[in-house]
């Protein structure tokens, strides 16, 4: 009995000793389910602080929401607001915000959820960056052809070569296969539905390393120089979902910079181990450094956490500072 107490107590001893250290920067939200859950990151600098944007899981009395939080360091986050279901178009619940500062307006753009084929792409303004009001052509966006089964998710807009770039997730028709598909719109627009024009004969990118599995989702950009570069999730939530990059001289045609996942999941005792998925690539005006935000959790998708780290450049590739 002493012998089995003594390896029992060692090996405790040893999990404690591979346990690995929390980030810096480790938020989430448990105001819907009593435990943490925040996902969908989206980070950006108005007013003189920056806004985080992030989903909100569903409970018994609301759909799936989007939280908004605020930080004048990008490490500490405080909760100021959300953007709950609203619309007729939205009932059943919003989610994954991607967002961009224009004048002093910052434009969000989200997909409904809980509709299957048929979600699409919103878009919703405002001047405080808490109080928002709805595009009154929403739904703005869902793609068409035999290569789609029409659904969109997962909005980024980024300014590139004289226009507007949205990119998106959509499934192709067995919905099985997440895939990458892109429409432009021009730099006046008002990003309202006839503002977008459908690019490409079909997706952009489509998952073919062995770590992307079935998906490639949630994108983010960043222009540098020449290039647009585009950090994306690779395989559905916890299978693990982790994070690669593409990059793309004209916003049609992309080159992956790997083979391997520029951001993977952490190892065993990490609070990443599940999954480091869906990004926001973040270039901070203020101190000219860029994060790439991130999601993750350890329990299979029980709770989610938010976290960033910093991302450098060296030959027109991208790498991490631990």
């Amino acid at each position: 009995m002493r012998i089995l107490q003594l390896v029992l107590l060692f090996l405790a001893l040893a999990s404690a000793g591979h346990a690995q250290p929390r980030p810096a920067m480790y938020f989430s939200d448990s105001s819907r389910l009593g435990r943490p859950v925040a996902k969908n990151p989206c980070v950006v600098r108005f007013h003189n602080q920056y806004l985080l944007y992030y989903s909100i899981p569903e409970n018994q009395t609301t759909g799936w929401g989007i939280g908004i939080a605020a930080s004048t360091d990008l490490i500490h986050w405080q909760k100021v607001g959300e953007l709950t279901p609203a619309a007729s178009y939205e009932q059943k619940g919003l989610c994954a915000p991607g967002a961009l500062v224009r004048g002093d307006t910052v434009h969000l753009f989200y997909q409904t959820y809980g509709n299957g084929p048929k979600d699409a792409l919103c878009h919703a303004v405002s001047t405080d960056g808490v109080h928002f009001r709805r595009d009154a052509s929403n739904p703005i966006f869902r793609p068409t052809g035999a290569w789609t089964v029409g659904r969109a998710i997962d909005a980024e807009v980024v300014a590139f070569k004289d226009q507007y770039w949205l990119y998106y997730a959509t499934r192709d028709p067995s919905y099985k296969v997440q895939l990458q598909g892109a429409a432009t719109a021009p730099l006046t627009t008002s990003f309202g539905q006839s503002a977008w024009q459908q690019q490409g004969q079909g997706p952009i990118l489509v998952p073919s390393l062995p770590w992307e599995k079935n998906c490639v989702e949630g994108a983010s950009c960043v222009r540098r120089g020449k290039y647009l570069y585009l950090f994306y999730a690779g395989a559905y939530n916890n299978e693990p979902q982790q994070i690669g990059v593409a990059r793309s001289r004209d916003g049609l045609r992309w080159q992956r910079l790997a083979t391997q996942p520029l951001l993977p999941n952490g190892p065993a005792g990490s609070w990443n181990s599940s999954e480091s998925g869906h990004p926001a690539i973040f270039e901070d005006p203020v101190s000219g450094r860029t994060y790439l935000f991130y999601q993750g959790n350890n329990d299979q998708g029980r709770t989610w956490y938010l976290s960033r780290v910093e991302v450098q450049w060296k030959r027109g590739r991208p790498y991490l500072v631990p």
